[in-house]
This record gives C-alpha cells, sequence and structure tokens, in this order.
C-alpha cells in the first residue's frame, strides 16, 4: 500500500459538490492515543494513522455555518450551529488518510436525523453554545439525545499569533481531506477540499470534559497540542466506495 503525503492543500479535486458549508471559530484539542485501542474503533477496512508511530484523538468544537446541497445557498437556520466532534485519524487500504468521526454534538435536531440516517454519521442532539470573550473562545456542550449517557463539555481557548509554517504535526492533525464511514455495509470515502487552514497558537484556558471517554477513548492529562482558527469554507464530494 502506497501511503499518500500529509499535505497542506487538497491532494485530489472535488468536482461538483455535494455540500457545502463553513466551519467557523475552531478549536483543534489533540491527545495522544493507544495505537490498539484506536484500532478496535475504526471501520473493518481502515487502521489507525500513524505520526512517528504515535496514534491521535481529537476533539474539535467549532461552529457549523450555513450548510447548504450542491449549489443551493447555505441553510441559515437548520445549516448553522454549534458542533464538537470526537475524532480519530485513518488509513484504508488505497492508501488515502482520512478521518473516522466517534461522536458529533450538534444543537440541530433536523441535521443530526439526516446525517445519521444518510451518512450513518454518530450525530448526536445536545444543548450547545459558543461566545467569544476578547480573546477567548468558550464552548460548552450537554448531550440530549441518544442517552442513556449524557457527556458534557466545557472547553476555553485563548488565540494567540498566526502560526507562520505549522510543523508536521500541526499539518498531520488538521490537513484532512476526506472521512471514512460505512454506508450499506460498505466503507466509503467522502472527500472534501478547502483552503488552507489559518492556525494560530491557541492557550487552553479550561478543558471539563467527558466527551473523550464517552467515545471510547482512553487519554491522561492535558492536550498535547492546542491550536485555534478562524475557519474555513468547505465543499464535499459524492461518497466513494473503497475497494476491499
Amino acid at each position: 500500500m502506497l501511503l499518500e503525503p500529509v499535505t497542506p492543500d487538497p491532494p485530489r479535486p472535488v468536482g461538483r459538490a455535494l455540500m457545502t458549508q463553513s466551519w467557523l471559530d475552531l478549536a483543534f484539542l489533540h491527545w495522544e492515543a493507544d495505537p490498539e485501542e484506536v484500532a478496535l474503533l475504526l471501520p473493518p477496512g481502515t487502521v489507525p494513522d500513524l505520526f512517528e508511530g504515535r496514534a491521535y484523538v481529537g476533539l474539535v468544537p467549532f461552529r457549523m455555518h450555513r450548510v447548504g446541497w450542491f449549489s443551493l445557498p447555505g441553510v441559515p437556520y437548520f445549516g448553522t450551529f454549534p458542533e464538537t466532534n470526537v475524532r480519530l485519524y485513518s488509513v484504508d487500504g488505497t492508501g488515502r488518510r482520512g478521518v473516522v468521526f466517534r461522536t458529533l454534538d450538534a444543537s440541530r435536531l433536523v441535521p443530526v436525523l439526516a446525517a445519521r440516517t444518510g451518512f450513518r454519521l454518530p450525530y448526536v442532539w445536545s444543548k450547545m453554545t459558543i461566545r467569544t470573550e476578547g480573546e477567548v473562545t468558550v464552548y460548552e456542550s450537554r448531550r440530549r439525545w441518544p442517552g442513556p449517557e449524557y457527556p458534557t463539555s466545557r472547553i476555553a481557548v485563548r488565540r494567540g499569533a498566526p502560526i507562520r509554517e505549522p510543523s508536521d504535526l500541526e499539518h498531520f492533525l488538521t490537513a484532512r481531506w476526506g472521512l471514512h464511514t460505512v454506508i450499506a455495509g460498505r466503507l466509503r470515502f467522502i472527500p472534501n477540499e478547502h483552503p488552507r487552514w489559518p492556525l494560530h497558537r491557541a492557550e487552553l484556558v479550561e478543558c471539563d470534559e467527558d466527551l473523550v471517554e464517552n467515545a471510547g477513548l482512553t487519554v491522561g492529562g492535558g492536550p498535547v497540542s492546542v491550536l485555534w482558527t478562524p475557519g474555513v469554507a468547505v465543499r464535499f464530494g459524492r461518497p466513494m466506495t473503497v475497494s476491499s
């Protein structure tokens, strides 16, 4: 298997977009994770994507903005909402790198139901808020459905200076050009494209969360990487079946 390189720009064109959206006011929090534990949580046909032998789990709160289909304008209400995802990094049999979402908390029930039904993504309905106080962005969530567990999260990040040259690890954790998911019993890869991330240094002011543990991951201590970005506009392509 020839592993595709990590690139800060999309390695493949999406073509006609299936879906458009913007991701705004993102915080990237990452911890090291046990590669064997990660492997058990990935869909068949994928393995953990490792950086220098290490696996990572990401906790990413942000504001989803104006989700739209095809060339239609994005929806202002139902397509705009806070979201927080717990994600792992994967490689399929063709060498494509991607993301596997363990959970995606979102504050709009209709998009949650649509994503769970159409793309088999593990969206859950949560009460969520995002607010900015000077240089600090505060993200809060409390899960509503489905239960029986209702994890919470409160994250506060102080954004710092722009990063002119992200490190190899920072590219690895943020430059992801597709996701792996199982639809109708088959492994699929859904490609995306967006401009290069305008990353900033960030200081973690507060982190009180149990989303990562609820998603089946065991981590210890504080995150090894904390980044912030004002965001990007994103285009998703059609799901592609991954050959076994």
